[in-house]
């Protein structure tokens, strides 16, 4: 199988049940709307929690994934648009509507979604409930009312805090995405109503397990919501009062940091600072439950301070973000079987060895590293142990973007540094939503020695770069990791990345110049390999493009494929729409927003677009060029937007070993034959599954990848059987 034999048409014949009923809006360019195209994203998720051929709970993670990715939407998108309308923009880009337009079509899209997110929920209950997992309401279970009203007395009750609004209390500060009860309450001696609010505890279950039954098998269970349980229980809270109504409410708020940095005279302090305020950032979305009366909606509109278009009224349970508790049921029958991680057969020890030695292996060949098929811990972890531990080893240096609570490499960084080695480690601090965890994190990396920078002022360093020197009799030889994936452990079991691992001297001392210019003062403007953001990402890849323009008009052979998770810079796809109308043939993977549209005669004929959803998140970052015969690989770790083009610190790193590039060809050839996880674009900018909705299919990317990686791994490092580390892999969040 070949990549250019691989891709698939866009077939305009499948079936309504499989394709997104409304195209989205193109423009002149023509370029889609970017918060349409994300939400489109997210409605291929949705359809994952409706496809019967996903097992059961993990149907229902991707109908909390849904819920998740929407809230961070309108943290950041929304509040975007919202910001923009408020400075004034009203005036229409050359390519675009106006932010309040945007608002109006991202308001009317999201509607449809949340109708639908509702309605896939309350058939998979029904499902959940056939299997033996029942989510009852509090009403349908009488005979454990005397048990849950102990409950509540003894675990719920003491952490409820109820907050009135009278004359002499204003109206409480709604915290963000967490769950509320609005109460309408009468004075039974003066008649007079007045409002309260009741906050559900996050520190608490979303679901509350009944006991079982006499006749309840094993495996089998049954749950109410903590808010019914509080709600059935709110004489206890308001003793003397009649309770009239409550209906359940959410609040979403602007979650962007609003920071001037080179103002900022401790951007530590000052990071610190503003994540106290987000927490009273503007409201920009308010969900309430479909039986709200005009009467309490009125006053949560006033109290608020939102408007009727920031109101998204939910039929059946409201944050469905909870659900990832029913996900995690120990129920191996209702979920799809955990995915193994293998060892690379260059990685793994010999006869008689207990660990592989990671620098005569690595100085022998490039070792291309495919997560979550091949282990992270007997890998990226193992190597940076390896080398804190090495008596040789001089220094080691990292970024660090995101990580996990629990992160094993901060660890090996901090015995590292105990033991005298030079440890530099570049902890972005503003990575969105990690802020306060990499703060943690930077001091304690602090406190063992290590030094910490926090990146270049006006840019986030996105970039995942590892690099260790080690002393080897004369001289210095430079060990290099250069990745598309955070180093993290947690993330690495659910998200596909690729990372590569050489001592390449020309590679090197590419990354030995980037962490100059990271921690010092280097205005470093040009690198042997490496293509590193702003420097240089944009116009490299600009003539990248160009160069193949220049073999399809010399008849010489002319491909553009192209991975990541995102397409939305103009001037990058106004490249790629100049290859199509030269003759250059041009294949797209995106996993999310692509605001290119495929397939219009005369200006993207020869441009394809698909998007693979499936259990695990694909986030590899992959350009293949064809160049006239001899095709380059590279890998990286941004996405063609203009905050990774123009305001991070991004790198890619070409692919040079036979073995290696071979690998990625695999990898791509896999994803442009799939025809059971696949969506492709088409030329109105709607979406269409791949397959027949639900017609027998053959390649299924993740299955594929996943044996292919254990074939190989199989093998060993002398041809013996290996063992492969089986860890249980979720679907990303």
């Amino acid at each position: 199988m070949t990549a250019m034999n691989a891709a698939k048409s866009n077939s305009p014949g499948r079936p309504a049940s499989a394709r997104h009923a409304k195209p989205l809006r193109a423009r002149r360019a023509p370029h889609l709307d970017r918060e349409l195209a994300w939400l489109e994203f997210n409605a291929r998720v949705l359809h994952e929690a409706r496809d019967p051929r996903n097992r059961l709970l993990d149907r229902v993670r991707f109908l909390s994934i849904f819920a998740s990715n929407l809230d961070e939407f309108f943290q950041v998108r929304v509040s975007g648009l919202r910001e923009q309308v408020r400075a004034g923009l009203t005036t229409m880009p050359a390519d675009g509507e106006s932010p309040a337009a945007q608002l109006r079509a991202v308001r009317a899209r999201v509607l449809e979604l949340v109708a639908e997110h509702s309605t896939a929920f309350r058939g998979l209950r029904r499902e959940l409930a056939r299997a033996g997992v029942e989510v009852l309401p509090y009403r349908d279970v009488p005979d454990d009312h005397a048990a849950l009203r102990e409950r509540f007395i003894r675990e719920i009750h003491p952490v409820l805090t109820p907050l009135a609004v009278d004359p002499g209390h204003r109206f409480p500060y709604i915290s963000t995405l967490t769950l509320s009860i609005a109460v309408g309450l009468r004075d039974p001696e003066t008649g007079v109503r007045r409002f309260a609010r009741v906050k559900v505890p996050p520190s608490l279950p979303r679901f509350l397990e009944l006991d079982r039954r006499p006749d309840q098998r094993l495996g089998e269970h049954r749950f109410v919501l903590l808010d019914q349980v509080i709600e059935a229980n709110l004489d206890l809270l308001f003793a003397g009062m009649e309770v009239e109504e409550h209906h359940l409410f959410r609040v979403t708020r602007n979650a962007d940091l609003a920071l001037e940095e080179d103002e900022a005279d401790d951007l530590l302090l000052a990071i610190e600072e503003e994540l106290r305020r987000r927490r009273f950032g503007e409201a920009v979305r308010l969900e309430i439950e479909r039986s709200m009366p005009d009467s309490l909606r009125s006053v949560l509109l006033a109290g608020i301070g939102v408007t009727e278009d920031q109101v998204y009224t939910v039929s059946g349970m409201l944050d469905l973000t909870g659900l990832g508790i029913l996900a995690d049921l120990n129920r191996p029958d209702l979920r799809a079987e955990p995915t193994s991680s293998a060892t690379p057969a260059e990685l793994q020890p010999g006869v008689d060895e207990e660990a592989p030695d990671f620098f005569s292996v690595i100085r022998a060949e490039d070792v291309l590293l495919h997560h979550p098929y091949e282990s992270f811990t007997t890998t990226v972890e193992q190597f940076v142990a390896q080398a804190a531990e090495d008596a040789d080893v001089l220094a080691i240096k990292l970024t660090l973007y995101r990580t996990s609570g629990d992160s094993p490499i901060i660890g090996h960084l901090i015995q590292a540094a105990e033991r005298g080695k030079q440890v530099v480690v570049l902890v972005e601090i503003k990575a969105r939503f990690d802020e306060r965890a990499n703060i943690a994190w930077a001091r304690k990396l602090e406190q063992a020695g290590a030094h910490v920078v926090y990146g270049l002022v006006g840019l986030k360093t996105h970039c995942k770069t590892l690099l260790v020197i080690r002393r080897e009799g004369p001289v210095l030889r430079r060990y290099v990791h250069v990745g598309t994936g955070n180093y993290n452990s947690k993330t690495a079991r659910l998200y596909t990345d690729l990372g590569i691992l050489t001592a390449r001297s020309d590679i090197g001392q590419d990354v030995t110049d980037l962490f100059n210019m990271l921690t010092g003062l280097s205005r470093q403007q040009a690198f042997r390999r490496l293509i590193v953001a702003p420097i240089a990402l944009r116009s490299r890849f600009l003539a990248l493009v160009q160069r193949e323009i220049d073999h399809a008009a010399a008849g010489r052979q002319a491909r553009i494929i192209l991975k990541m998770n995102a397409l939305v810079d103009p001037e990058c796809m106004g490249a790629l729409y100049r290859a199509s109308a030269a003759g250059v043939e041009v294949d797209l993977v995106i996993r999310a927003a692509c605001t290119l549209v495929p397939g219009v005669p005369d200006v993207s004929e020869h441009i394809r677009v698909r998007s693979i959803i499936g259990e695990l998140l694909e986030h590899s970052r992959i350009w293949r060029f064809e160049n006239g015969g001899e095709p380059e690989w590279y890998i990286g770790s941004g996405d063609l937007m203009e905050r990774n083009l123009d305001r991070r610190i991004e790198a890619f790193v070409p692919i040079l070993s036979s073995g290696p590039q071979a690998e990625v060809d695999f990898i791509l050839d896999t994803m442009l034959a799939d025809d059971r996880r696949a969506w492709t674009m088409r030329s109105d900018g709607s979406w269409v599954r791949v397959d027949e909705g639900g017609a027998p299919t053959s390649i299924d990317t993740h299955q594929v990848l996943r044996d292919h990686v254990a074939k190989r791994a199989a093998r060993g490092p002398f041809g013996h059987q290996a063992t492969l580390d089986h860890g249980s892999l979720e679907p990303w969040a």
